[in-house]
């Protein structure tokens, strides 16, 4: 077994890594990337813009971690060397995630010619024309648009407003693969989809609850406010199968105490849930909320509705089918819920642990009725935060990039732009990959992303991709989705500026609603282009008549000022370029208990417990401490003992009782796939298995919650065979 009981998050060994990655891109270059007025580019918890690049909304100093300064080192590479494309595709698909990372930035347009093996470098007059001339020859209902949560609102913006006069509502992005669930699971509770708090309001939490979540990897600022939770004298519960280290004790390296006493206690619980079973876990904690007389009884009854009807659920579940859904003793539950009732400010934070299930949103809203169960939404220092992923991917679905858009929000647009746009349901990231598998779809656009090694069951993605007859792919680097899956017919690859790149000013939003405006304006490479220049220049070329003037929008201030026309609780935006105020959207931070809902309560929902396999493994699939999405930065897992990119984690009886040990070579399997994994011991409950994204979509299914059309990447089930 590898030993993670001796292993710290963060510390000194972290900022050493930090160091030598800064010395890899230059003390200069990087000083310059980090201190610029742009916006993060890592996580959605978000930092920089004008307060500085290394300054939080609560003008924290400095509010840097390793993820920011990873992302930094892809865009400060150097062009990749044309000599790399005279190798073939084949000699492509070879390397791994890490080596593509590390070919260097895309410094050209590259074009693939139908049945060509290689990619052949072109002119951008070639790459737009051909582009154009591609798109006009597809009916737009058979092509989609698909975007990563890289871009800036104002790409994004322009982005889905093409699509839609182009004539397509097949427009979505990859929170159909991360946290819809979250959106669609907190519309129906509290009548907004997004997080119900601002980031000041961490620091007034006394209990902070981190559920299916992993910070210390993904999210490391977080752990600071953490941290500083349990100095005041606060709680820290986390509920996760597995026993993470960097979420036990963590050396927050801006702490000098937390370095010199060799890291800070993280978790003041540790609950390790079976995977899938978390609504059967917050239905106990609420039952035994409610049976040791710790609900908020005056919230409930001045603030919801439903209450009756949960209640009810609740009385009807009996502590046997909890413990038995779940595998934690109705005691430990019971200390959960008094550590609750003890709480006078507690804030839920959630990640894909709770949305990658078919009943993800199901599992949101267990964990907003157990908010409105003591009050704690509604009021300052409390209330609901999904942990989101990609620094812009919340700002990327407020400005319209998805299938289906508000219907005063798509009047305003039509109103604004003096077009009418296509009235039927756009298809979602999964449907869409359906649609060309069945042969259904003839083009696609791709912006950011690697949507290929994100997408469940390997040999579907592949499938459906390959169909696509013309791909056009905007990016800042090559991965691994621009050399698999490209089938016989044509692809474009175009070549982008980074964030702090850009020619004119952008925005983006955060996981705390927060806009933030980033100067761009650092010149690295000459041959890319911003998104928005690109679109513009299609735009332009597929559609001549349209009233929209798509190169107009090569000014930013331009695109900031329809989105404010458009899009509710925007509006600060049309002056942030000369105010240079960044601000919260209105009406999403709930300070006080009025919800978005049509009645203004905040709605209890009755949440059944799902159906979990018995007599095989449930496996989930998680990031490394060396990864972002799906960009691998290392190969081993520094908090997880070092663990390799194809290691599968099991609990120690389990292993036993399979006849497998540390180390052995496995053939793991699922009804959709197998793949070679390597044993390792890990704190799991019975019955849990782990291993890494992307490596192990080859084992999941493309079933999704039919609510929030996500797939189950964090409950498939899987069996050993051995290796021979």
């Amino acid at each position: 077994m590898a030993d993670t009981s001796h292993i710290v998050g963060g510390g000194p060994k972290k900022v050493l890594y930090t160091l030598a990655t800064i010395a890899r891109m230059g003390v200069g270059k990087a000083g310059k990337a980090l201190t610029a007025k742009n916006a993060c580019k890592a996580c959605a918890y978000g930092m920089g813009g004008q307060r500085g690049g290394m300054t939080n909304e609560l003008d924290e100093f400095p509010s840097v971690c390793n993820k920011s300064v990873q992302a930094q080192s892809t865009d400060i590479q150097p062009a990749i060397p044309h000599e790399i494309f005279e190798h073939a595709f084949a000699d492509l698909q070879e390397l791994t995630g890490k080596e593509m990372e590390h070919l260097g930035r895309l410094g050209t347009p590259l074009f693939k010619a139908e049945g060509a093996d290689h990619f052949h470098p072109v002119d951008w007059d070639f790459a737009i024309s051909h582009a154009v001339q591609r798109l006009k020859a597809t009916d737009p209902k058979r092509s989609f648009f698909y975007s990563s949560g890289r871009s800036s609102n104002e790409a994004g913006f322009i982005f889905q407003l093409l699509a839609r006069a182009y004539g397509t509502n097949n427009v979505n992005n990859c929170s159909y693969y991360c946290h819809q669930a979250t959106s669609e699971g907190l519309a129906t509770t509290i009548g907004k989809g997004t997080s119900s708090v601002e980031l000041e309001d961490l620091t007034g939490a006394d209990l902070i609850f981190v559920i299916g979540a992993n910070p210390s990897s993904n999210h490391p600022r977080f752990i600071h406010m953490l941290k500083n939770c349990r100095e005041r004298g606060g709680q820290v519960i986390v509920i996760n199968p597995a026993k993470e280290p960097g979420l036990v004790k963590f050396a927050v390296p801006k702490s000098p105490s937390s370095m010199l006493k060799g890291g800070s206690e993280i978790a003041s619980d540790y609950v390790q849930p079976r995977i899938g079973s978390d609504i059967a876990l917050m239905k106990g904690i609420a039952k035994a909320v409610l049976e040791l007389g710790l609900a908020d009884t005056g919230f409930i009854a001045a603030h919801t509705s439903g209450f009756a009807e949960f209640q009810a659920d609740l009385e009807a579940l009996s502590w046997e089918e909890i413990v038995a859904a779940c595998g934690i003793e109705r005691a430990e539950i019971e200390h959960i819920a008094r550590q609750y009732g003890r709480a006078k400010h507690a804030v839920f934070a959630w990640g894909m642990g709770m949305t990658h299930h078919i009943h993800g949103v199901a599992n949101v809203e267990a964990i907003a009725n157990l908010a409105m169960l003591r009050g704690m939404v509604g009021k300052c220092y409390a209330g609901l935060l999904p942990l989101r992923g990609h620094s812009n991917v919340q700002g990327i679905g407020t400005i319209g990039v998805k299938p289906v858009l508000a219907k005063d929000v798509l009047a305003k647009m039509e109103a604004e732009f003096g077009v009418k746009f296509p009235e039927e349901k756009g298809f979602d990231t999964m449907a869409c990959l359906k649609a060309a598998e069945a042969g259904d779809v003839d083009s696609a656009v791709i912006m950011g992303g690697n949507l290929w090694g994100a997408t469940p069951d390997r040999a579907f993605a592949s499938r459906a991709i390959e169909s696509i007859g013309f791909k056009l792919f905007l990016t800042t680097t090559l991965n691994m989705g621009h050399v698999h899956g490209l089938g016989e017919g044509e692809v474009l690859i175009l070549p982008v500026t980074a964030r702090d790149e850009e020619w004119e000013p952008t925005t983006q939003e955060s996981m705390f609603n927060y806009v933030r405006l980033s100067d761009g304006g650092i010149r690295r490479l000459e041959n890319v282009r911003p998104e928005s220049w690109i679109l513009g220049e299609i735009g332009e070329g597929l559609l001549p008549n349209s009233p929209i003037q798509f190169k107009e929008f090569s000014a930013h201030a331009r695109v900031r000022d329809a989105i404010a026309n458009i899009v509710p609780g925007m509006e600060e935006l049309a002056d942030i370029d000369v105010a240079k105020r960044e601000f919260h959207i209105r009406n999403r931070v709930m300070h006080t208990p009025e919800f978005g809902t049509a009645d203004g309560k905040a709605h209890f929902v009755v949440t059944p417990l799902p159906a979990l396999p018995r007599g095989k493994l449930t496996l989930a699939t998680m990031r490394s401490e060396g990864q972002f999405n799906t960009i691998i930065y290392e190969e081993k897992d520094s908090y997880r003992g070092g663990a390799g990119r194809h290691a599968v984690f099991l609990n120690g009886e389990d292993m036993a009782a399979f006849g497998v040990s540390e180390g052995q070579a496995v053939t793991l399997a699922s009804d959709v796939g197998r793949m070679t994994a390597v044993v390792t011991q890990f704190d799991l409950p019975r019955g849990s298995a782990m291993a890494y994204y992307p490596e192990a979509n080859v084992l999941v299914g493309t079933e999704v919650d039919p609510r929030s059309k996500t797939p189950a990447f964090k409950s498939v089930p899987v069996w050993i065979e051995k290796a021979a």
